[in-house]
Order: C-alpha cells, then structure tokens, then sequence
C-alpha cells in the first residue's frame, strides 16, 4: 500500500509541474527551463541521500546498471524534457496535461515488447481507453494541437523507456538515481541553453524554477522509481497517470484555460480506462534463480525470507541480500524480481 501511495503523491506533485511550467516559459527557453528543473532535482533528493548514511556514488554500478542509468538520463533527463516544455509552447496547459497519459500507453507497449512487463486483456483495455482520450484532445487543439502532440508524444516515448531501465537499476537508491540524473541533465541542458538560446537572467523566475524542480522532480522522480521498482514500471505508471488531472485543475486556477467539454469526456474516458488497468491480474508458476542485489524491499512478501537482529524487517530498508532458488505461485506485478516470460501455466 506505501508504494501505491508513493505514486500518488509523485502524480501529484509531478501533475502540478504543467501549468507552472506554462507560466515560466513566458520568461525561460525550454532548454534554460529543462535544465533548472533537474538541477533543482538534484538539489531536492541530495539531503535524504547525506541524511540516510549512503554515499551518493556510482562507483559501485556494474555495466548493466551503468547503462540503465545512462539511459535513463539521457532519454527521461535531457531529451524528454525539453520535447514536453517545446509541445508545451505549442498547446494549452490542461490539453498536454493530459496528453502526458501517453506516458502510460507507451510505458505498456515497451514492457510489453522489451522489458517482460505483462498486461492483460483488461490492460490493453486501458492502454486503448488512453489513447483514445488523447486523440480527442488533440482535435480540440486544431493543426497546432498536432504539433503539440507529436511533440509531447516523443516526450512520452522517452519517459517510458526512462521508466522502465530506473525501475530495472538495484544497486544504488531512488534518491541516487534522481540524483545523478539531475546533475547531469541538468547541467547539459542549461549549457545547451547558454550556447542556442537567449539566455534568460530574471533571478526570481530561476529561483522559482529551481523550486518547482525540487519538488516536481526531485521529490517525484524518487517517489515514482521506489514504486516502479516494486510494483512495475507499468502498474506505477497506472497510478501515475493521475498527474494530468492535477494538471488540468490548475491549469483552470493559474492560467484560467476554459475546461471545454471535449476534455471534460477525454477525463471521463481516461478514469474509465484506468478503472479497467486496475483489473487486469497476473498469476502463474515461476521459478527464481539465486540472485544477489540491493534494493529498498519490505518483508511482507514471499522474496525477503532473511532475518534481521532487529525490528528493520518491518520497514522498508536497503542492504546486499541473498535469494534463495524458489518455484511457486502468486499474483505478482512485473517488480525487480518479477521480469521473467509470460508463457507459463496458470497464468490469468
């Protein structure tokens, strides 16, 4: 229930990043913008990596776990940014709001095809459900609301390959992989800007954009990878798909955008889809190799068997641990552990 409510709040937070977004590139370019969110990324998650007694390095990362996290910072750090802050300049604030949602769409179909994140047929249901309400939208925009789309949708696409190579990455924390991908997306973005754009230097606007980055990004992108990394990249995506709401009602309070009925249906449509994603279900026999790693885990399942002197085993923590060879079956989300074939018997 805690990583549930982890992606909750990251939506929230996450949701509310459009509009003020919106607002900030009336004064900085989307590269300057893109790359002040990060940065305040960074800002925002370092603390709870100094406070926790864990090192914010990656010296530790093998090879597979370097990629992931390259990956992750190149598509979700520096190119997925600056495609939505462009499709932003181009649309309304509530309409790429809620175009965001084909985050969800493409997070399925790559887990689907690459990454042995199974959906069901209530699962692609939904994942129809959203693209439909998208594409509504983007009739309610015009020609430019086209633009607008191709735009985000890139954004998405980049996100959702960024989403599942995160929830992939065991060896350092969530708080370490926003981290790094702060600094250095941040970093390359603002000097991109620095060299192609007109370089803004009204300080409060920067100041307020290093906030939202903070809170929008920093707090959000760690929340939503601890979820990922124990429900799924695309499950957490389910619950994730709730920041467009958020978007669009202030979207109505700060930038009074009309909510037109065509986007009031495409809401309706995107909560009837994700009502349909929450009902798909996956059980079947597995087997688990041995495996050593480290991640954030609990002991309420049927991985964590090892024992503890103390009462830790009750919270979530992180340490080097051991996993036994196991078959068994249970209804299960395609977690860290949980990235096998779907063929199997039993399978729902």
């Amino acid at each position: 229930m805690h990583f549930i409510l982890a992606a909750v709040v990251s939506a929230i937070l996450f949701g509310s990043s459009t509009p003020i977004g919106k607002l900030l590139l009336d004064t900085l370019t989307p590269f300057q913008l893109a790359g002040l969110l990060y940065v305040g990324a960074a800002i925002g998650v370092l603390p709870f990596s100094v406070f926790a007694g864990n090192r914010v390095s990656i010296k530790t990362l093998d090879k597979k776990n370097t990629c992931r996290l390259a990956g992750a910072i190149g598509f979700g750090g520096i190119i997925g940014p600056v495609l939505l802050l462009m499709g932003l300049q181009k649309g309304s604030g509530a309409s790429v709001s809620m175009w965001l949602n084909l985050e969800l769409i493409a997070t399925a179909v790559l887990g689907y095809l690459v990454f042995r994140d199974h959906l069901g047929r209530f699962g692609w249901i939904g994942v129809g459900g959203t693209l439909l309400a998208s594409v509504l939208l983007s009739w309610h925009e015009g020609p430019i609301g086209f633009m607008a789309l191709l735009l985000v949708t890139g954004a998405c696409i980049c996100w959702a390959l960024d989403n599942h190579l995160t929830a992939l990455i065991d060896t350092i924390t969530p708080s370490q992989s926003t981290f790094w991908k702060g600094v250095t997306a941040g970093s390359l973005n603002l000097a991109i800007a620095f060299i192609a754009e007109p370089y803004s230097k009204n300080i409060p606007a920067i100041l307020f954009a290093l906030m939202v980055g903070i809170f929008a990004y920093g707090f959000s992108i760690s929340l939503y990878i601890t979820a990922a990394q124990n429900l799924g990249a695309t499950r957490s995506q389910m619950i994730f798909a709730t920041a467009p709401f958020f978007g669009v009602a202030l979207s109505a309070l700060i930038l009074h955008e009309r909510i037109a009925p065509v986007q009031m249906a495409a809401a309706l449509v995107l909560i009837i889809s994700l009502f349909t994603l929450f009902l798909d279900k996956h059980t079947h026999i597995h087997v688990h190799g041995p495996l050593k790693h480290k991640h954030l885990h609990h002991h309420d399942d049927d991985h964590h068997t090892h024992t503890h002197s103390s009462k830790k085993e009750k919270i979530a923590h992180l340490h080097w641990h051991y996993h036994e060879p196991v078959l068994h079956s249970h209804p299960h989300w395609p977690d860290i552990h949980h990235r096998h074939k779907s063929g199997h018997t039993d399978k729902t």
